[in-house]
Order: structure tokens, then C-alpha cells, then sequence
């Protein structure tokens, strides 16, 4: 072309490059192209006005829909839309890939968008290589998209900040992985470095509580809430004079600032810095903002987590008291886990009070619920219990007068809103000097002994009907005495029932923890509280399933008191020997004859690694007709001691029952269909030793048996 001539029009010189034109209106849903562009989509080389449809179908269905996307992100940040796409033939082979640049625009009356740009053919580069980096299709398509769908659900599956920050230090983007990365937060006026990577902490001081309006690229990213893109040092120093002296000592080529924004509210920016340059394309700035608004939700989700929990946490806290100063002559240890879903929060407390009379008083109660409702009404029974226990009331009273208390403060039954609550409770009042216990339950799980030589029992206890279902109710004592080197724990159904386990196979599993513990010589009373707790609550408990389908999940309260002896397996010193000794008490009504089989239970328990299994149906058989020759023949209730001791030559068993009558037994000889009569001849011919010794008030029967000889200590008759 000479100088002076014409220019040639824009046709001819977009033939003479092979580069098609084409327009796209969303509104009409019409795409106009030229003859080149006709061409280049596998169509007569004529101009053509299409549907939607049919331009699509000359597409790959993956590049149409990098289309929609990329537009989008142009308009937004009001940049070109550059896009790599695969022309497929009617075979769905691949004819021929061409690349797509235009500047698309939205009108906001219409909801449309407008795009005018060119087509031109482009060879597919080599998968791998480095001008294949910068292509929306190939091997670096597949490896963005994996990228995004691990860092979504990487992301998705952080519970805190510091987990979201450190998923987001470790990711690896394809092609291009920044190597400094800072996340910054806004608080009133002023940025904050909410977490950073690949910097030192010191180093970041500078940026850290800068200002809004400084010009900064992170603080304008705040105030627009516009991604800022800077290609290279020139343009960083050239669009932020004021700020690049901060930034240059970093010695970084390519900056990427994002904003962070959930439900339309920028919370903060993220910044991606690279020591390499970076060209921004369409393609790379889609994945960049594609992170950043993973990592806005991540933050935005992780923030909100820990605030509930810091909540709850906090009103848990709140409402739980500290065992206070150590009671002489008894030890105590309490644990408090929140396992269940939700705010984590719920009903489960445990107390210690001082009482006026020089004694103390252990609570353990659960609310029904797992909810900010049943936190509250926890925390005001709890009050209540303290006030009732402070003015000298006995267990018994302390329960009726809370019962009728919760009553009292559930909602009325017409009550289209109501919600009615009630609450498991176990109340016992100790005495240090004496270690005598006097318990009252209300509808809670019975307490558990752990005797000086580490057999373990379930303690029945006579008890109610949970708080608050009614006003009126009764709640009867059960009084016994805390052996030395024995311990009594108190503990929720959520320490029993955690992890799929019903009451039985809940209690099996404890029963376990407890009589395996302080074997190594590590026998204190802390020690025990956290092996209970890692038993159903710790990774262990994986392997420790319960039958049940569903893994029940609830919160755990333990109390743990201990009556240190002379070989204490529950204080400081170390456990040399445990002893031989087990003693228990247990008391039978007038009205309460059902306790009779308690009782033929509590003294197989008793003797669980009794090694002749014939003497323990005996000693049950003896039991049970001397307690009920007590509530047959007289007017007073039964007293129950079992002791089993070893005076070194061997295991021996003493039971006592006292009565306060005053008669006598006498042998008989009943005829054959006579109901009654047999008890002494029973006795003679079972034990090895009875008597009947009159006492101030009453009389005690009592007999003994021996265990054989020659069977290993714990083994029962007829084990290998």
C-alpha cells in the first residue's frame, strides 16, 4: 500500500487476517456473524443470523458454558472477554479451535447482554506446555476445575479460622500458585491481617490497623469492593506511589487484591502476591475470584462457628460452678463435656455446696433438652437447688421443694407455645469425718461404688419421679457410709449412653474403665475422671460402639468422690496394694419388699470373682430368706452389712441383717406343708458359721462362708 492511498475498510483487513465478526444479543437471543466467522463454525462462508440453539450446537458444550461465565466476570470488572473454544462438527469431532475476544456490556432495563467480538482460528498448544498455561482448554481446564472442586470442599470443611487460613496457605492453583498470600479483615475504620502466609509476622506490621482510605490496593479493595489486578512493579508503583515503598521490599512482580464479600458485604480482602509475572487473563481471574469467594464463605461460616461456641462455651462456663477449696477427708473431681450438636449447650450440672452443718452437698442433674432453653432452666435450678440446700433443708426436702420449684416455672398447659421441662437429679449430702452419705434421686441413674480392692457395683438407691412433673412428690433418703479408699461416682446418661450403648452395654463399658484403672500404680482421682471421659468421648470410644444403630451424642457430667485410706487409689501417693477388704450396707422397708431382689443382686455383684459359683447361690439363697424373715415376723425394717475380708488364709464372707425386734429365732421342724419354718435349717446346712446375737435395740442374724482353697483369687469354678 503506497502512502497517501485509502485505508482499507475493516473487512477486508479482518479477511486478510482470517478473523471473523460476530454479534451476540441476549435480549433477541439472535447471534449475527460474517462470512469468516460462518466459516470458522463449520458453516457456509456467508454472512448468517442464528438462534441461540444453533450457535450452540456448533460449540462444545463445556466451552459454552466458560462463555457465560467469563462474560460475566468482564462485565464486572469492566475488562475484555477473551475465551478458547472447540468448534465440534456434527459427529461431535472436533473441527477446529478458535479464540473469542470481545467487550461485553450489560443493560440493566433490558437484564441483557451485549457482545461484539472477533473469532480467529488458534493452534490447541501442546498440553503441558507454557503457552498452554494460559488456555482455557487442555490438560490446565481439567486441572482448574479438579483445583476448585478440592478447594471447595477443603474449604467447605474447615470449622475455624485458623483451619480456613491454613487450607488457604497450602492451596496449589494450576499454573500459577502465588507465594504470598494475606487475608485482611475490616474493624471500623482500619484494616486488619486476619492470617497471612509466606511472610514474617514482623514484616506485616506495617499493613496491620492501616487506615480505609490510605491508598493502599487492600483498603481499595474494601471501600469499592473492585478486584485490583497489577501486572508488574511499574504499574504497582504507578497507580500506588504512596504505598509501593512498603510492598517493594517483598520483591514480588504480580499482585492480585479480591474482595472478600458475603450476602453483598465486603468483610475484608485477600491478596495473592507471585514472584514471577502474571499476565491476569480472563481465565486466571476467574480462578482467582472464584477462590476468593470460597474463602469469603469459609471465613464468613468459620466466624460465625466460633462465636456460637464462644457463647455457649462461655455461658456453660458461666453456670458451672468450681469445686472450690479441697473438703478434709474426702476428695472430689468433676468433668463437664458438651458433646451434643447444636449450640452446645444444654442441661447437664453439677455442684458442690457447703452446708450449714459443717457438711457438703454433691449435685448432678440433667434437663430434658439440648438448647438455649434448657441451659437457662438448668442454670435457675441450679440457683434453686443452693438456696434450698442453704437453708438446712435434708435431701429428701431439697428435692420436693425443687420439684415443685421447676413445676412452677414451666409454661401453663393451655399454652399453645408450651414447652414443658423436666429434670433428672441425684442429691447426697456427705459427712467428711464420717464418710455416712445420704442420698436422694430424682428419676437420675443410680450412683456407683468403687470399692478399696477395685470391685466395682451399681449402688441402689430409693428414689422419685423426675423434677417437675409433679408438685407433690416424694423423694425417699437412702443413707449409707463411704468406706476408706472407696469412691462414689455420679455421672449423667450421656457418660452411659454416648456412642450407641443403651443403660446395660453403657454400663458394662464404665464398669471396665473403673476396675482396670490405677493397675500401673496411676490411681488418682483426676486421672480417673479423664479415663471415663477418653473411655466414651476419646478416640478410643470408636472401638467401644454400643449396639444401638444410631451413635447417640449427649453432654457429659461426672462427679467423682473419693474417701482416701490407708492404700488410696484416690489421692496423690502411688497405689502399692490394693486391699482385701469390701463392705457394704443396704437397707430394706416395711413397704419396700421389691428390694429384695436389690439386694440378692448387689451381694452377687459383691461376689462377682467369688470362685465357687455354688456358695454364691447359697450366700444369695440366705439373704433372701433372712431379709424376709424380717419383714414377715416383725414390725422394723431390714439393715443389710455384707463383708467379704481376708485374714490370710484365705477370703471370707460375713452377712448381718439387723431388726429392731425383739424375739428371738428358734429352730424348727415344720411338717411337709407347712410355708414357713425352714430359715435356720437352711443356715446350718449352707453356711460354715451363723449366730444370733441380741443387740441394744434388736437382734442380728448373721453367718459366714469360706472360700475354698486351692482356686486362683478371682477365677470362678470351672474356668480354664
Amino acid at each position: 500500500m503506497r502512502t497517501g492511498e485509502p485505508l482499507p475498510s475493516v473487512g477486508d483487513v479482518l479477511a486478510a487476517l482470517a478473523t471473523g465478526l460476530w454479534h451476540w444479543d441476549t435480549a433477541t437471543g439472535l447471534v449475527t456473524v460474517d462470512a469468516e466467522a460462518a466459516r470458522l463454525l463449520g458453516l457456509p462462508a456467508e454472512p448468517a443470523t442464528l438462534t441461540e440453539a444453533q450457535a450452540r450446537a456448533r460449540l462444545h458444550p463445556v466451552d459454552w458454558n466458560e462463555i457465560t461465565g467469563v462474560v460475566r466476570l468482564a462485565v464486572a470488572e469492566g475488562t475484555l472477554a477473551e475465551v478458547r473454544i472447540r468448534i465440534m462438527d456434527g459427529d461431535g469431532s472436533i473441527l477446529r479451535v478458535v479464540r473469542s475476544r470481545s467487550k461485553p456490556s450489560f443493560d440493566p432495563e433490558r437484564r441483557a447482554y451485549e457482545l461484539i467480538g472477533t473469532l480467529q482460528e488458534v493452534t490447541e498448544p501442546a498440553p503441558g506446555t507454557a503457552v498452554g498455561r494460559s488456555t482455557v482448554t487442555g490438560d490446565w481446564r481439567r486441572s482448574r476445575e479438579a483445583f476448585l472442586l478440592d478447594a471447595g470442599r477443603a474449604l467447605a470443611e474447615a470449622r475455624s479460622t485458623a483451619e480456613v487460613l491454613r487450607v488457604a496457605g497450602g492451596l496449589s492453583m494450576p499454573g500459577f500458585s502465588p507465594d504470598g498470600l494475606v487475608v485482611f479483615g475490616v474493624e471500623g475504620d482500619r484494616l486488619t491481617i486476619t492470617g497471612q502466609h509466606g511472610h514474617q509476622a514482623a514484616d506485616m506490621s506495617p499493613f496491620s490497623h492501616m487506615p480505609l482510605d490510605t491508598d493502599y490496593p487492600a483498603a481499595q479493595v474494601v471501600r469499592t469492593g473492585q478486584a485490583v489486578y497489577l501486572s508488574s512493579p511499574e504499574e504497582y508503583r504507578a497507580r500506588y506511589p504512596a504505598t509501593w515503598p512498603l510492598a517493594q521490599v517483598f520483591g514480588r512482580r504480580s499482585w492480585a487484591f479480591l474482595p472478600l464479600t458475603v450476602a453483598g458485604r465486603t468483610m475484608g480482602a485477600w491478596m495473592a502476591a507471585f514472584t514471577y509475572p502474571v499476565a491476569f487473563t480472563p481465565d486466571e481471574r476467574a480462578v482467582l475470584t472464584t477462590v476468593a469467594r470460597m474463602l469469603a464463605q469459609a471465613l464468613s461460616r468459620a466466624g460465625a462457628a466460633e462465636t456460637e461456641r464462644e457463647l455457649a462455651e462461655g455461658l456453660q462456663r458461666t453456670m458451672l460452678p468450681s469445686l472450690g477449696p479441697e473438703v478434709p477427708g474426702l476428695r472430689v473431681a468433676a468433668r463437664y463435656i458438651p458433646t451434643g450438636g447444636g449450640l452446645q449447650v444444654g442441661g447437664d450440672w453439677y455442684d458442690m455446696i457447703p452446708l450449714p452443718s459443717g457438711r457438703f452437698a454433691l449435685v448432678i442433674g440433667d434437663v430434658q433438652g439440648h438448647d438455649v432453653r434448657a441451659a437457662g432452666l438448668m442454670g435457675q435450678l441450679r440457683i434453686a437447688l443452693r438456696a434450698y440446700a442453704a437453708e438446712g433443708h435434708r435431701p429428701d426436702a431439697v428435692l420436693s421443694r425443687a420439684s415443685r420449684f421447676l413445676h412452677g416455672v414451666a409454661p401453663a398447659a393451655d399454652d399453645a407455645l408450651a414447652d414443658p421441662r423436666f429434670a433428672t437429679c441425684l442429691y447426697v449430702e456427705a459427712d467428711p469425718a464420717t464418710g455416712a452419705l445420704e442420698i436422694a434421686r430424682a428419676g437420675h441413674p443410680d450412683p456407683v461404688i468403687r470399692m478399696a480392692d477395685g470391685t466395682v457395683m451399681l449402688r441402689p438407691t430409693a428414689g422419685g419421679l423426675p423434677l417437675g412433673i409433679d408438685p407433690d412428690a416424694d423423694y425417699p433418703t437412702t443413707r449409707f457410709t463411704l468406706e476408706p479408699d472407696e469412691t462414689l461416682m455420679l455421672c449423667t446418661d450421656g457418660l452411659i449412653e454416648t456412642g450407641g450403648h443403651d443403660m446395660e452395654s453403657g454400663w458394662r463399658r464404665l464398669r471396665a474403665v473403673l476396675e482396670t484403672h490405677g493397675e500401673d500404680g496411676g490411681g488418682d482421682l483426676e486421672s480417673l475422671a479423664d479415663a471415663l471421659v477418653q473411655a466414651v468421648h476419646g478416640p478410643s470410644s470408636h472401638h467401644t460402639t454400643g449396639p444401638l444403630t444410631d451413635r447417640r451424642e449427649d453432654d457429659i457430667a461426672l462427679l467423682l468422690l473419693c474417701r482416701p485410706g490407708d492404700g488410696s487409689g484416690c489421692g496423690d501417693t502411688t497405689v502399692t496394694a490394693r486391699r482385701t477388704v469390701r463392705r457394704t450396707l443396704l437397707s430394706v422397708g416395711q413397704d419396700e419388699p421389691d428390694r429384695i431382689a436389690e439386694a440378692r443382686q448387689y451381694l452377687r455383684e459383691l461376689l462377682h470373682d467369688w470362685s465357687s459359683a455354688e456358695q454364691v447361690d447359697s450366700a444369695v439363697l440366705l439373704v433372701s430368706e433372712m431379709v424376709t424373715n424380717v419383714l414377715v415376723h416383725t414390725d422394723a425394717d431390714a439393715l443389710l452389712l455384707a463383708e467379704v475380708c481376708d485374714d490370710g488364709s484365705g477370703r471370707r464372707l460375713r452377712v448381718e441383717v439387723f431388726d429392731t425386734g425383739d424375739d428371738l429365732p428358734h429352730r424348727r421342724r415344720p411338717g411337709e406343708l407347712a410355708s414357713s419354718g425352714r430359715g435356720l435349717m437352711l443356715i446350718e446346712l449352707l453356711a460354715d458359721a451363723w449366730g444370733v446375737d441380741p443387740r441394744g435395740e434388736g437382734k442380728c442374724i448373721w453367718f459366714e462362708l469360706r472360700e475354698p482353697a486351692g482356686t486362683p483369687l478371682g477365677t470362678p469354678e470351672g474356668a480354664p
